[in-house]
């Protein structure tokens, strides 16, 4: 019982001071050390142990925690095996935190700094330069969601340039600031459309405001025959949109006439309507959905015509984005 009380020392001694292996309770009854001695100060292997059962055991030089050691929290149950210098987290070490989380890594003074791999408590996976414990400069980031950005951050934010792989195939490559789209990038949508052009907070800037199909609006037919549109995307003031590619635009046009226009005042809205297609989720959203290369398009008839000329007429010229084969195709409709 006698070792137990405070500012006790119980081990071995030279001329007078604590040396070679032996037990310490600090005056103040918070410390306790138990391990290795030499002339009177904590040296080699030992533990030091904490009231709230805090501990933490490994290497002392000359009385100070420096070298290899394992420390662990009793108010978070966080663990930290590594380096330290004078008491702090400090050259390479794996913190394990008890949500999940996990860092292995180099750390200075206490902070995370300089190259690491972060795991957070979702699974996600952080592997790069750490400035201050936050994601600052070169690294890749993997997401819950299956993305994969490889590029510059800036304080925990995707920030410089980067190269965004989605889980659907998109890829987008080019400038970020606050964690999304901004400057000049290039994107390669998993629908096949292709984006290079300036963006602003997410949003391709030069966006289209209109899709035209040229030519006449009446066009004279035969059965079996075919026929080339050329269909452009335009902004309000009528200019070409050119910073956009590899669309694919499908058009279905039936005949105004007997049960079709009984059963449905836009016939052709009906018929593409019975086809069931979904939209689907794009960066390139507006009245006629962006597209800046000039596509050549083949206008389908939805019934057999019986002998005879006949007249098609268009009658619309509002189209939205559907699903449907390895490019985006669009839906007419009146």
């Amino acid at each position: 019982m006698a070792d137990s009380r405070p500012g006790m020392y119980r081990g071995e001694m030279k001329d007078q001071r604590r040396h070679g292996y032996g037990r310490y309770i600090y005056s103040n009854s918070f410390f306790q050390y138990e391990g290795e001695w030499k002339e009177g100060k904590k040296h080699g292997h030992g533990k030091l142990l904490f009231k709230d059962g805090s501990y933490y055991e490994g290497e002392f030089v000359n009385g100070e925690i420096v070298g290899n050691g394992f420390r662990y929290w009793a108010h978070t149950g966080n663990t930290y095996s590594g380096q330290f210098l004078y008491g702090e987290l400090h050259g390479h070490g794996v913190m394990q935190c008890k949500d999940g989380r996990k860092y292995e890594g180099d750390f200075c003074y206490g902070v995370q700094e300089g190259h690491g791999l972060l795991t957070d408590k979702d699974g996600q996976q952080y592997e790069g330069s750490f400035h201050e414990n936050k994601r600052h400069g070169g690294g890749k980031m993997r997401f819950k969601n299956g993305d994969e950005y490889e590029g510059d951050w800036i304080l925990d934010q995707r920030q410089g340039h980067g190269l965004l792989h989605r889980a659907d195939g998109t890829v987008y490559e080019g400038q970020w600031r606050n964690d999304t789209f901004n400057g000049q990038g290039s994107i390669i949508h998993c629908s096949g459309v292709i984006y290079d052009g300036q963006w602003l907070n997410g949003y391709p800037v030069a966006q289209p405001q209109k899709m035209v199909i040229l030519g006449p609006e009446v066009i004279d037919t035969v059965p079996g025959s075919a026929h080339t549109f050329q269909v452009q995307l335009q902004n309000e003031e009528g200019d070409v949109i050119e910073c956009e590619s590899g669309r694919l635009l499908e058009l279905s046009a039936g005949i105004r006439d007997g049960e079709l226009l009984a059963s449905s005042k836009n016939s052709l809205y009906k018929i593409m309507e019975l086809i069931g297609r979904q939209p689907i989720e794009s960066p390139f959203t507006c009245r006629a959905d962006s597209q800046r290369d000039v596509d050549k398009c083949i206008l389908l008839y939805g019934k057999r015509l019986a002998g005879g000329s006949h007249s098609v007429k268009i009658e619309g010229r509002r189209f939205d984005l559907y699903q449907g084969g390895e490019k985006p195709k669009q839906r007419f409709g009146g």
